[in-house]
């Protein structure tokens, strides 16, 4: 009798064409679409079931998605925070209810079109390395990846739009998606209607100058150098910190300054998924980040410290820090605080 596996699709190509490759090794696949916002539409997806032949559904999780996602997005940037929400998604939404769906309609396993490799239920990188998404990956729980199915491993991105195309599928040269799902306007113009704006002073760092204002804290990230609205300064301009009680916004001058340069951070609601804890590793503090070679200290709560002694530019508090020992990823955290020379940067 054939496994039953259940397969999240959006619509896709990528999902689309894992339906296919599950069908081809066997498995009998159950297709579900996640209504998460008002505007997803799931007849891409319904088209491909069909196509295929293959049983699919579409599950509401709008008031989930906007309690467990979109509400706390929000809430950090008022924070000061740069949050990561596709990781908390596929963390506390998108993979955790798929495995619920696995359950409810006695599955076997469940599979998504993620570029990433299972290997003896540990999290192993895509041999499409422009396309790895094991850093949007790292805090699904371990029980979860242990069911988990990646019908896309081995391929690379050009390879699965043939494949789309050879099976005469609609979606083959389907754009991908990049930008949060449920943000479908300006970016600006969204955090506009959510957050309400106070104008405030960008101040330099290092002399403590008043350079301009900004035209709300939460339209800024650590590291950004564009629309500061600034002239007249010796070198390009840098957003390094926040201090949302005062509604500052803290620059620094040059490419080399000091003030984005950190050596450790402080992760909080870490997630291991393999049973290797080393003390040495490698990071990603970010999804389009250098890997970096880290020192690992395990704390209590959930907690770890992680040391970068060569530094790292733009380290930021929300964002999500992977880890990995060669090209297994062994789980992640949530920046909680940056420090340089064993103390907090104050001004982040």
């Amino acid at each position: 009798m054939a496994k039953r596996v259940i397969l999240g699709m959006s619509g896709g190509v990528d999902s689309s064409v894992a339906a296919y490759l599950l069908q081809k090794e066997g498995y009998e696949v159950v297709g579900v679409s996640f209504r998460f916002i008002d505007e997803f539409d799931d007849t891409d997806a319904k088209k491909v079931a069909e196509k295929l032949g293959i049983e699919h559904f579409t599950a509401d999780y709008r008031e989930d998605f906007k309690k467990l996602v979109i509400d706390k997005f929000i809430d950090a940037y008022k924070m000061g925070i740069t949050p990561n929400p596709c990781v908390e998604c596929n963390r506390h939404v998108k993979i955790k209810f798929l495995y619920d769906e696995m359950i409810k309609h006695n599955c076997d396993y469940m599979a998504t079109g993620h570029y990433a490799k299972i290997k003896n239920d540990k999290l192993y990188r895509s041999a499409d390395l422009n396309k790895d998404q094991t850093y949007f990956l790292c805090e699904v729980p371990y029980k979860m990846i242990s069911k988990l199915l990646f019908p896309l491993e081995g391929i690379k991105k050009d390879e699965v739009r043939k494949i789309a195309d050879e099976i005469g599928l609609e979606v083959a040269h389907k754009k991908d998606s990049f930008d949060v799902c449920f943000i479908n306007s300006n970016f600006r113009d969204y955090m506009n209607n959510e957050i309400k704006v106070n104008k405030g002073d960008i101040i330099n760092v290092q002399t403590k100058e008043k350079m301009g204002e900004h035209d709300g804290i939460s339209h800024y990230t650590i590291g950004q150098r564009r629309g500061l609205d600034i002239g007249g300064t010796n070198g390009r301009t840098y957003v390094v910190g926040k201090d949302i009680d005062k509604n500052i916004l803290y620059i620094a001058i040059g490419d080399d300054n000091e003030y984005l340069l950190s050596d450790e951070c402080l992760l909080e609601n870490v997630n291991l998924i393999s049973y290797h804890h080393p003390t040495f590793a490698t990071a990603k503090l970010r999804y389009r980040s250098k890997e970096i070679p880290v020192e690992l200290t395990y704390l209590e709560d959930d907690k770890m410290i992680v040391k970068y002694v060569s530094g790292a530019s733009g380290v930021t508090p929300g964002q999500t820090c992977a880890l990995y020992l060669g090209e297994e990823c062994i789980g992640g955290g949530t920046i909680k605080e940056v420090r340089k020379n064993g103390e907090k940067l104050w001004y982040l």
